[in-house]
């Protein structure tokens, strides 16, 4: 049984300690502290500053041990995470001492209740002699470095009693652990499953098939022909369910059924890098079951700054967005760090692949003993927790490790350990070093580059990548949600300081990122006159620059098989981001446009840029994409709409395309007319859900458009 336990906490300010004040477990200190002060929501205007003075205190949780005391019962504390480096206390009595927010630590409190138990967090780790006020200061903790600032995320170090705590009773049935191992056959028509367990009495194991019914039943059992578990787009996710019982304590878990491997990408053994006997771009292709397959999805971060507060309901709802724009695999961004077990149960359900990056992220984490002892731990105990999910698909050492800013490389202390732990606590799933390596590509991240002078339509149709693991193009929020957080007098016009700069619009990264006023005057110049103008315009090119960029990949497959834009969520109400999800959990116009760039089977044509005059020639090469297990055949009709009239241009069948693979038809060729408009749409008319439009920018004869795009 469980027992959780009322808590209370306090700040330890160079003034002294002040006044007790309710505590939220899980959660974050800072959080309570700030409903305790009157500070507001952190996300409205300013009120993040407020968080400053208090970044470097140290804190304490207290609480009145509550539990039963049953005869033959012993009685443990349980502390699933704290933030960061903490040491326990039992009236007075030091019972822990621990670093590491991923590992779980506990006590036996046998016979203490009703004592007084203090959890003591200590400040934030920072690394002494880094400069002060950047995520530098995190290179020599686990501690995920997104809390230190970001271009898309305040500085706000948050810590505390992030996952549950309690005091749980045990005897000697106690299962302390039950884990299934499971081999495949090469062909996946028969497996064979063993269950480890820790207890002291022996374990009863019951196996259920996905429909509920008994599979088999004791520590070994071998099922013929089992059900497979596939991600989305591609079958059903399906899981066994098990029980293990005693007489006293009776545990359950899941186990999903596949084999996963990275494979090399078609064609990349050809190559020039492969000669004279260099390597080629390392393997990307995801194979699933025998079958490769096409990963599309984002990159997720923390979906709050306060992660304590994140629940099972809040990964629900994100989750299943992810699930209904077809998307497969997540890549979990090293600088959030691991999220809490029911993201990962979620993903299970719904077939949604998982990414796992460990908390390494744009930094040098050079490998002293004492950071190399504390990654140890940490690192197999992410592996540990998270081996079990059918839906973590590969490891990963950390986020752009192998470059000039981070400085790391293969020989790196730190990746050298997290490569040996994937391999001794779960050899059989993928590991990667980092993000990018050879044949990836992170990035870009605007519609427009000015210092190419080229668009995101021309910068993907140039690239050659095995996968995109990183690319963004930034959207402004809603006007409705902008007035929400942005107080009514600096909405409009948009200042390039204070609220709109402290909520990413500007100085994110360079001076006009995220909003990049100066792109969207290129395309509509002297149009931005008011917030839902500029927010209008910003969403447009974000919803047609991220389905220019997400068909491309998927056109350039069978040699690149990923694409992941950055980034799904937010942890906060951003003003400009390039994220999909606007905090907490509502879908920008752009989560629909990549929802529909991400149909299994469409059509889709490859246009070679974005910005069109009268009297040009426009083409466009029609595509039929299908990524889908089954046969796919469409018959399509192409046109352009411009200004109010519609013109047919052709008919084209794409024939039957087989499973998991896009077939080229024919080229459109057309002269625009002059028109008085801003914008004109190309259709493709298909049948069923295939159908797909694009909407382009337009200048009439003088090179100038109507600026009825505002109306869109």
């Amino acid at each position: 049984m469980k027992y959780f336990q009322e808590w209370q906490a306090r700040a330890m300010t160079p003034e002294g300690p002040s006044a007790w004040f309710p505590a939220c477990v899980p959660g974050n200190v800072q959080y309570d502290y700030a409903r305790m002060m009157g500070w507001g929501d952190i996300n409205f205007g300013d009120n993040v500053e407020a968080f400053r003075a208090a970044e470097d205190y140290a804190w304490e949780y207290r609480a009145s041990l509550r539990f039963g005391e049953e005869e033959g019962k012993r009685y443990f504390l349980v502390l699933e995470g704290v933030d960061y480096r903490f040491d326990v206390f039992l009236d007075g009595e030091k019972i822990i001492s621990h670093e590491g927010m991923f590992s779980r630590v506990e006590a036996d409190v046998t016979g203490r209740r009703g004592g007084e138990l203090v959890v003591r967090v200590h400040p934030h780790p920072k690394r002494a002699d880094a400069p002060e006020g950047t995520r530098d200061q995190a290179d020599q903790s686990v501690k995920p470095p997104v809390c230190y600032g970001w271009d898309w995320h305040p500085r706000m170090l948050v810590s505390g009693l992030w996952r549950d705590a309690w005091v749980e009773s045990r005897d000697a049935g106690y299962i302390r652990r039950c884990e299934a191992f499971y081999t495949l056959s090469e062909d996946c028509s028969r497996a064979d499953i063993r269950f480890e367990t820790e207890c002291d009495e022996p374990v009863e194991i019951t196996l259920f098939d996905p429909d509920g019914n008994v599979a088999g039943r004791g520590a070994r059992i071998a099922l013929d022909h089992p059900r497979l578990w596939w991600c989305n787009g591609q079958g059903e996710p399906a899981l066994y369910r098990y029980t293990a019982r005693t007489a006293s304590h009776e545990t359950a878990g899941t186990v999903g059924l596949r084999r996963i491997r990275l494979v090399m990408n078609e064609g990349a053994w050809k190559e020039p890098s492969s000669f004279p006997k260099g390597r080629s771009s390392a393997p990307m292709q995801i194979e699933l079951n025998g079958r490769r397959v096409f990963a599309k999805g984002s990159n997720w971060v923390n979906p709050d700054i306060f992660g304590g507060l994140v629940d099972e309901a809040r990964y629900e709802a994100l989750l299943t967005l992810a699930r209904d724009a077809h998307m497969n695999l997540l890549r979990c961004w090293g600088g959030s760090g691991v999220n809490k077990p029911a993201f990962y149960d979620v993903c299970d359900k719904l077939g949604i692949m998982v990414w796992v990056e460990f908390p390494l992220a744009c930094n040098n984490y050079r490998g002293t003993e004492h950071y190399l002892s504390v990654l140890e731990q940490e690192a197999a105990a992410i592996i540990r927790d998270l081996r079990s999910h059918a839906s973590v698909a590969l490891w990963c050492g950390g986020n752009e490790l192998f470059n000039s800013w981070s400085g790391m490389t293969d020989q790196s202390l730190p990746l050298r350990l997290i490569n040996k732990l994937c391999y001794e606590l779960d050899r059989d799933r993928p590991f990667i070093m980092t993000s990018p390596i050879s044949g990836m590509g992170h990035g870009g991240y605007v519609f427009y580059d000015g210092d190419s002078g080229l668009d995101v339509f021309q910068v993907f149709q140039r690239a050659h990548c095995t996968a995109y693991t990183e690319f963004g193009v930034p959207g402004m929020s809603d006007a409705d949600i902008l007035k929400e957080f942005i107080p009514e007098n600096a909405l409009f016009p948009i200042a390039r300081d204070g609220v709109w700069r402290l909520h990413h619009a500007f100085g994110a990264w360079g001076e006009e990122r995220w909003l990049c006023l100066d792109v969207l005057a290129r395309y509509a110049p002297g149009e931005l006159d008011s917030l839902e103008a500029v927010a209008g315009m910003s969403q447009w090119l974000q919803c047609e620059g991220y389905k220019a960029a997400f068909e491309e990949a998927r056109r350039q497959a069978p040699y690149c098989a990923m694409a992941l834009n950055w980034c799904y969520c937010e942890p906060w109400k951003t003003a400009v981001n390039n994220s999909l999800i606007a905090y907490p959990a509502r879908p920008k116009r752009a989560y629909e446009a990549v929802k529909a760039a991400l149909r299994p089977v469409m059509a889709s044509a490859r246009i070679p840029r974005f910005d069109w005059r009268a009297g040009d020639r426009f083409s466009a090469e029609i595509w039929l994409l299908n990524d889908s297990p089954c046969e796919a055949r469409e018959p399509v009709s192409v046109s352009i709409e411009l200004d109010g009239k519609e013109y047919f241009l052709l008919d084209w069948d794409s024939g039957v395309v087989p499973p998991g693979e896009n077939r080229i038809g024919p080229t459109v060729n057309w002269i625009l007319p002059d028109a008085s408009a801003s914008r004109f749409t190309l259709r493709l008319r298909a049948s069923g859900e295939a159908s797909s439009e694009y909407t382009l920018c337009y200048r009439d004869a003088k090179g100038a458009g109507s600026g009825r795009w505002m109306n869109m």
